[in-house]
This record gives C-alpha cells, structure tokens and sequence, in this order.
C-alpha cells in the first residue's frame, strides 16, 4: 500500500470524473498522507510548506497574462491575424488549390507558434483567426483534423522546446526548477542550455506526426456544409455562407471576402505599432538576459503602460484583469507543489524507488518506457503538462538517478511525459483552443476529430521518440 501509487490513482481517477483539478491535487494529497501514516495537521503542515515552491511560477504566469492583455490593448494581435487573412486571401484568388490549402496551413502553424512564444496570446487568437477562414477550408475540402493537428504543433511543440514567452516558464522555472530541486539530494544538476537540446528529439517526433497527419492521414478530402456562423469573435459574418461547391468562383468569391475581412481591421497608429513591437522586442531581451520571464513580463508592461496604448488610470485594472486570465494555472501549480510536497514527507518515494529497481533490474529501456507510458495517464487526467511536472519529478528524478540515466535524459523523460498531456488530453487548452474555432459551425466533434487526431500522431510518436531520446542522451 505505498502511499504515493494510491496517492497517483486517487488523482487520476479524480481528473477522469472531471473534479477541479485544484481540488483533485489537495484531496489527493490528504489521501496521500494519511495512507503514509501521517496525521491530518502534519499532512496540511507538509502541504503548506510546499506551497512557496509554486508560486515564482504563478507569478510568471500572471504577470505573463497581464502583459497580454495588455498587448492585446494595442490592437496588435488582431492586425496580425487580419494580415494573414488577407495574404490568404490573395492566394486564393489565384485559385492554386493545393498552394492555398497549405499556405492556410502555414498560416495557422504560424499564429500558433507565435502565440506561445514572441506574442503570448495563447490560444485566444484562434477566435479571431480561424473561424473566417473556415469558408476556405470548406471550398478547399480541406480536412479540418489536419489543421486540428497543426494547431496543436505549434501551442505544444514549441513551448516544449524554445525558452521564450511561454516556453522559458515550462523549460526553466518549471522543468529546470523542479529536477534541480529534487535532484539535489541525489547530485544532479542542469543548466539552462541542456533544456531545448533534451527535448529536441521529442519535438522531432511531433513534427513527424504533423507531416503524417497532414500528407498521409487527413490528406484525402473531406465535405463540409457551409452553415451561418453565430458571430463569436471581433469579426462579423455578416452574410450567410455558400454551398460547398468546388469551383474556382467560390474560391475567387471567399478571397474577396477575406480581403474585405482584412480591411476592417480597426486602425492602428505608427507610434502604437511601434510602441508595441518595442514592448515584444524588450520583454525577451530582458526575459533571455535576466531568465526571468516575471522581470520580461513587467518590462512589457511598463513599456506599453507609458506608451500611451491605455490611459495611466487603466493601469492597475488591465494588470489585475490580465492576472485574473491566469489565475487558475497558477493555483493549480501551487497546489501542484503542496502535493509534491506532501509525496515526498511521506518517505514512500524511495520505497517505491527501490520496488520499481528490483522488479525492473538493469532494464533501462523497460524503465524509460514504463515511466513515459505511466505519464500519459498522469498527464492526461491532469490535462496540462505545467501542471504535470512537480508531480512527476518527485518520482521520475529518483528513479532517473537510480537506473543511471543521463541528465539530458532525464530532461527527456520527464519533459516529454509532462508533455503527453497537453498533446492529447480532452481536457488541456492546446485540444480545447483548435476545437473552440473549427468547430464554431457544428462540424468540428472535440473527442473524434481533434482530441483523437492528436493524440494518435503526436502522443504516439511522443512515447516513440521521449524513448529514443533516453536512450541515445
């Protein structure tokens, strides 16, 4: 009866049935304890000292929310999304179908990267972005479980991997933070730079399930019905869509109405552009200098703040309204943190540890697979690798130790465990924020046709590749 396995199952069982998530960790945690032996009050007293260890990461986060809303003030994130519409729409007036369907693609891969790591929106330019293009993906019969795909690249694969916006909380504060912490106690340390390079060979597996989706899988064409949209975005659909017809007059008419879409971007001045883009500019240098992305975060907003983009008064509002986007990742990784905290004053980590090692042997490649493939269920009931990583570092660092795997290994195997989560849960934004704008019109299913979709082509290859990667770092 090791107090950690039954701590693990109560959460996972827990997440399945769709109990917050900040509840799951604390109940589990109380479980946890009290299966170890420990009293109520040394169980919450465990719990609370754990507490600190989360919250330079909720801060990150918030701070990070608030620059965001704060940028958004700039009108900058619609203007690009209206660029890019427009680029598309004069493709498609060419009626070059095949170059016009992955330009599309392009487009949206694009977006998403930037959403985590130069212009951290998340996912909420996919509201903006995505439901006007949805006309063309229909006239192109393009098959929206290859963009779902796409989507999901570039929210995941990139954070995983560059340690900017987005990427410097997972890979630094909370990746690095969380093996170095742990590790201590075991001699093992890794620096800043080992990060991407651990996780480079997990996100060449990403890429690889994105090309198969995109040439091999979802390839063929699929129908759609053209349906008036609810307008649930800046944009207005204002007329109702045509029949799904392929011809080169649909998609001569859909181009026009993109570039008519692309006009009414509202008008941003030169000094607020410029301003803007100062603020990006300077929020990574600081970010990249300092490896702190709280001082990246505020020296965005200080910028945009005395730019002018909001009145002065305004200030303390689009802060607090910025943190507030933010504020439930941030509990959850505080209570992240109390949990790991409690696991590891149960004194059953090396027990199990050790249980793990005289069941397994000298197997390494038993081992990788077995802690990868007990992630994915880990990671998929919590929904969010950032979540994912102080629960799992409390038990992988030790047994990474243990069975003698490098440091750029262990790297590897938790990163890409955590990962497994946000790549394939129904429950993570990276599935949600794909669904929320192809399926505006009713012909876009979560579960079947983005939830499964990815999780076949990139948590499989994840598992494949996060193996491949122990074994050769």
């Amino acid at each position: 009866m090791n107090a950690v396995v039954i701590a693990i199952a109560v959460m996972f069982i827990l997440s399945l049935a769709r109990v917050s998530v900040v509840l799951t960790l604390v109940v589990s945690a109380i479980i946890g304890g009290l299966v170890a032996g420990l009293s109520l009050s040394q169980t919450v007293e465990a719990f609370n000292a754990g507490l600190g260890d989360g919250a330079e990461v909720a801060l990150a986060y918030a701070v990070l929310g608030a620059f965001a809303l704060a940028l958004s003030k700039s009108g900058l994130p619609d203007l690009l999304a209206h660029k890019l519409i427009g680029l598309l729409g004069m493709e498609a007036g060419k009626s070059q179908e095949k170059k016009v369907k992955y330009l599309l693609l392009t487009i949206l891969l694009i977006a998403a990267i930037f959403s985590q790591n130069l212009i951290p929106v998340h996912i909420a330019f996919i509201p903006v972005l995505v439901p006007p293009l949805l006309k063309v993906m229909n006239h192109l019969k393009l098959d929206r479980r290859a963009a779902a795909c796409v989507l999901t690249l570039g929210l995941v694969g990139t954070y995983i991997f560059l340690p900017v916006g987005f990427g410097a909380i997972f890979l630094e504060q909370i990746l690095m933070g969380n093996i170095n912490k742990i590790g201590a106690a075991y001699g093992l340390h890794v620096e800043r730079g080992m990060m991407p390079l651990g996780m480079a060979i997990p996100v060449l597996g990403m890429v690889i399930g994105t090309l198969v989706a995109v040439f091999i899988s979802y390839r063929k064409p699929r129908d759609y019905i053209d349906r008036s949209i609810t307008p649930v975005t800046t944009i207005d659909l204002d007329k109702p869509l045509r029949a799904t017809a392929q011809s080169d007059y649909d998609l001569k008419a859909d181009a026009e109405e993109l570039r008519h879409e692309a006009e009414n971007v509202p008008y941003i001045s030169k000094k607020t552009m410029l301003m803007a883009l100062l603020a990006i500019a300077l929020t990574l240098v600081a970010q990249l200098y300092s490896g702190s992305m709280i001082l990246g975060g505020l020296v965005g907003f200080a910028v945009l703040s005395a730019s002018g983009i909001f009145k002065w008064q305004d200030a303390d509002d689009v802060f607090v309204q910025g943190m507030r986007m933010m504020a439930l990742v941030g509990f959850i990784m505080i209570s992240a943190a109390g949990f790991a905290s409690v696991m590891t004053h149960t004194g059953d980590i090396n027990h199990l540890v050790n249980g793990v090692v005289h069941i397994i042997g000298d197997n390494h490649a038993l081992a990788a697979f077995l802690m990868l493939f007990i992630g994915l269920f880990v990671t998929i009931g919590i929904g969010s690798s950032f979540s994912s990583v102080p629960v799992l570092a409390v038990i992988y660092v030790p047994l990474c130790v243990q069975f003698g795997f490098s440091p750029l290994a262990t790297i590897a195997l938790i990163g890409t465990a955590a990962a497994l989560g946000d790549a394939g849960s129904p429950a993570s934004d990276s599935t949600l924020g794909p669904t929320a704008g192809l399926g505006v019109d009713g012909q876009h299913d979560h579960i079947w046709d983005t939830v499964v979709p990815t999780f076949i082509h990139f948590n499989i290859p994840l598992l494949i590749f996060g193996w491949i990667a122990a074994m050769v770092l």
